[in-house]
């Protein structure tokens, strides 16, 4: 994990066998992110959308959907009032009476009224030009458990393979979960002990207490409990014994990250380190290179193949092309049309982390015959994608041959500007008539010999500038020794556009004319 801290943001790439699969940043000016706690107030009702829009202090109204109010909304808001008017008098739900789950198929208006004060925890970030959205099930993530209040009973993550182990943490967990308070137990929990557990169960409880405290004089819109900054969260969900190297140039962060691994995973502090190269961080490591040549419309592969990427309102559409790669043979078509697919899965499954997109996608794979290709490239691009932490669902490929995915969206999608401005048109779209390009330098060159008669000269041009300069007998550059009885030396920059050109002195200090 590199992690690039700049005053108004910080950068985070995340690199597995040396490719990037994961980039996110954090404005250091955000004032919420996904899974911070409100207070908020029903702004207006829309039986129609089945919905209502809450304010939570951000430009855009806050989206509250039916289907995200969760079941346990009738406890919610009856802890939330009796906490906010101060008849509760403890965060604990030991002696609270859980209430009747509301309708699934209810109304909108039958459970909120306008102006309401609701307890709402974020579950999306703004996209486009939606605000954030929210839940009423609230929970309290944590390294190895996630608890949600008013409810009841263990989950175990299925991520487990291990049915012994899988028991093991349902029957203990089970035995020191506090009283209608459930219990999610992650992966990161297989094979820790009790204490560990009950450490981070009375850590979550603590969190939940301050919402408590809070709530006794909260007006509405109120923040009550801010998610962990974005490094913090990504460190707690995704760290296992895999990471080998955490890389960070900013120093107060690296003492917070090397503090907070101290307390989540001990064992794995030394894998901080502090970048103090004067090279810019993903320079250093080859990142900002990674980010050019995969964002845009073409992702290229390293046999060749490439992958078109188009992003529509609606969902996102990847085309597989093999380049040149498909043989002659009848064959030699099928065993290199499964070969290019499953490279393309590979990238694909990257490409979808790596840019952060959701909704649904349309993949476009070379097509197929055989059933057991078409299995195979469905298990492979199963298992490429296994290490998305995102929700998605994979479909096996359509008659068609095409294969749909739907994968969770969170935040709006990673989009970074590949272009440059050209150096020949300045973006104009326009150049001089490249004939007139030796004539342009003949009639500079004409001034310096004649204004520095005994200056030595230097020309830089673009490599087919040069080529064409030196070419045939005589060459223009021979033409330009018999005129002026001054040899020219002529070099090629492939920094400079095709149009461009540069005079340059003995000392190496360029002639300019203008």
């Amino acid at each position: 994990m590199i992690i690039n801290s700049t005053p108004t943001e910080v950068e985070i790439a995340l690199l597995e066998n040396g490719k990037l699969v994961e980039l996110q940043n954090q404005k250091t000016s955000n004032n919420f992110t996904v899974g911070d706690i409100f207070l908020g107030r029903i702004k207006r009702l829309m039986p129609g959308l089945r919905a209502a829009f809450v304010d939570i202090g951000h430009s855009k109204d806050a989206f509250l959907h039916y289907t995200d109010l969760g079941p346990k909304l009738s406890s919610l808001v009856k802890y939330t009032n009796g906490s906010m008017s101060g008849s509760r008098n403890t965060h604990l739900l030991d002696n609270f009476k859980i209430e009747p789950e509301i309708d699934k198929n209810g109304k909108i208006e039958d459970v909120l009224k306008r102006r309401q004060s609701i307890l709402v925890q974020i579950q999306k970030e703004p996209i486009s030009t939606k605000g954030p959205r929210l839940s009423c099930e609230i929970t309290l993530p944590g390294r190895y458990l996630v608890m949600a209040p008013f409810s009841d009973g263990v989950a175990v993550s299925k991520k487990l393979s291990s049915a012994e182990e899988r028991k093991r943490l349902q029957v203990l967990v089970e035995s020191i979960r506090p009283r209608n308070f459930g219990i999610i137990v992650r992966t990161a929990a297989e094979g820790k002990k009790a204490a560990d557990l009950n450490e981070e169960i009375e850590s979550l409880m603590g969190k939940w207490q301050s919402i408590f405290n809070q709530l006794k004089d909260a007006k509405p819109p109120q923040k009550l409990l801010s998610e962990l900054d974005k490094t913090s969260s990504i460190l707690r969900d995704l760290l296992n014994e895999s990471f080998n190297r955490i890389v960070v140039n900013d120093k107060d962060l690296y003492h917070h990250i090397k503090n907070y691994l101290g307390t989540i995973a001990p064992e794995q502090v030394n894998i901080v380190n502090h970048y103090r190269g004067k090279k810019p961080m993903f320079d250093a490591y080859g990142i900002t290179k990674q980010i050019k040549s995969s964002f845009g419309k073409t992702a290229t592969m390293s046999s060749g193949a490439y992958l078109v990427i188009e992003s529509t309102e609606a969902m996102h559409v990847i085309d597989v092309n093999s380049g040149h790669k498909v043989g002659s043979g009848r064959k030699n078509q099928a065993d290199a049309a499964l070969r290019v697919n499953l490279e393309a899965a590979e990238e694909i499954a990257r490409q979808l982390r790596l840019r952060d997109i959701g909704g649904i996608i349309i993949i476009d794979f070379i097509d197929m015959k055989k059933a057991e290709q078409k299995r195979e490239l469905l298990k492979a691009m199963r298992q490429h994608m296994k290490g998305d932490r995102a929700q998605h669902t994979i479909l096996p490929l359509s008659k068609f041959g095409l294969m749909q995915i739907t994968r969770q969206r969170v935040r709006p999608e990673v989009k970074k500007n590949t272009a440059e401005v050209c150096p020949s048109c300045g973006g104009t779209g326009k150049i001089n008539a490249s004939i007139l390009l030796t004539d342009e330098i003949q009639r500079d060159l004409n001034f310096i010999v004649q204004s520095r008669p005994k200056s030595k000269i230097k020309l830089l041009v673009h490599p087919y500038i040069e080529a064409y300069l030196k070419k045939g007998f005589p060459s223009t550059q021979m033409n330009w020794f018999k005129k002026y009885l001054k040899w020219v030396r002529i070099q090629s920059n492939s920094d400079l556009g095709l149009m461009e050109y540069k005079f340059y002195d003995a000392n190496q200090d360029e002639i300019r004319l203008n």
